[in-house]
């Protein structure tokens, strides 16, 4: 492993293990999303009563990939584009993956967004 690698490796780890209260708690929310539904990075946040922290909801779901159970692919940005497709084995997995829920994207853009937002606030 490169010097570069190692580093991005350490700080990833020490993310992890800082933030694993607040991964797992990102996971639970996503867990629920049915399916034909999309939540968004923000929302999440919001969610948890961490506003600002739609970044910190990203490095959770980039974390995610080797959890089978977490649908990744149903958490997209605030106007419905896939910026997390390159997080997939390959980079038309998250499109696939919504088409088999049953939404459709095109040009990486969810379509008729509004009516597959999914709100985790009504969870509570």
């Amino acid at each position: 492993m490169n010097c570069k690698a190692a580093i991005a490796a350490f700080f990833m780890h020490f993310r992890m293990t800082k933030n694993k209260d607040f991964f797992q708690a990102v996971y639970d929310i996503v867990r629920l999303i049915p399916p034909g539904r999309v939540t968004t990075y923000g929302a999440i946040a919001q969610a948890l009563g961490s506003k600002g922290a739609a970044r910190m909801v990203g490095w959770a779901m980039n974390a995610s990939h080797g959890l089978l159970d977490v649908p990744a692919h149903r958490v997209v940005n605030r106007k419905g584009l896939l910026t997390g497709k390159m997080h997939f084995e390959d980079e038309g997995a998250m499109q696939r993956k919504l088409l088999a829920d049953g939404i459709t994207v095109v040009n990486d853009q969810i379509q008729q967004f509004e009516s597959c937002f999914w709100d985790p606030k009504e969870l509570g």
